[in-house]
């Protein structure tokens, strides 16, 4: 299998984040690339031309983040995502949560990267807003997270790493001591050390897309 992804794209380290905990990482081919570049085997694997994207052995193809978490969880024993019950949609509920920040938060690096005066400051002070309801919401919620990892926490932890990476200086650890707590524990593992995000200098604004 291969897996096109970009070095920055949070919805590429949820999924590179699965692999590491999965033991897949022999089994799978991991290449990066610029989505907002012509990539002849991206465009030809997903029409999107997202990352991102999984190209199983037979040719096909899968996409977005949450489908590939879930196929590759799959794969082998000790299940990341519940396969039934209530745990289930607690922890793909957790998931959606964490990509919503995750799509607030992109939207907001987005704008600001546009021309001051074609700027919208209504637009980036409802993402802004999106992105603390979502902070205080896990704050309060921390606690609910299961003992064991599933994909609740390798999503959290792919949000708040984009958090520092792109929004420093919005320092979401003042507002928030026991997810700062919790962060300082979590981003040790080897998961979320291996998939830190690299500062990358395209021609196009971003390396990263979105996927959902």
């Amino acid at each position: 299998m291969k897996l096109l992804y970009s070095n920055t794209s949070p919805y590429s380290r949820k999924v590179r984040m699965v692999i590491h905990e999965k033991g897949l990482q022999q089994v799978i081919t991991s290449v990066a690339c610029n989505p907002f570049e012509e990539v002849p085997d991206l465009e030809a694997a997903n029409p999107l031309g997202k990352v991102p994207t999984l190209i199983l052995d037979d040719g096909a193809s899968l996409y977005d983040s949450p489908v590939i978490c879930a196929y590759l969880d799959a794969l082998t024993p000790g299940r990341l995502i519940p396969e039934s019950g209530r745990e289930r949609w607690d922890i793909l509920r957790w998931e959606a949560l964490c990509d919503g920040m995750l799509d607030a938060t992109y939207n907001i690096v987005m704008e600001q990267r546009r021309d001051a005066q074609e700027q919208s400051a209504d637009w980036i002070g409802q993402w802004k807003s999106q992105v603390g309801r979502s902070l205080d919401h896990i704050e309060s919620s921390i606690d609910m997270l299961p003992n064991q990892v599933t994909l609740a926490q390798l999503a959290l932890g792919a949000a708040l790493g984009y958090l520092d990476f792109r929004l420093p200086d919005l320092d979401w650890r003042s507002r928030c001591p026991a997810l700062a707590a919790w962060d300082g524990e979590f981003s040790a593992r080897d998961a979320m050390q291996n998939t830190r995000p690299e500062h990358v200098h395209w021609a196009q604004p971003t390396g990263e897309s979105t996927d959902a």
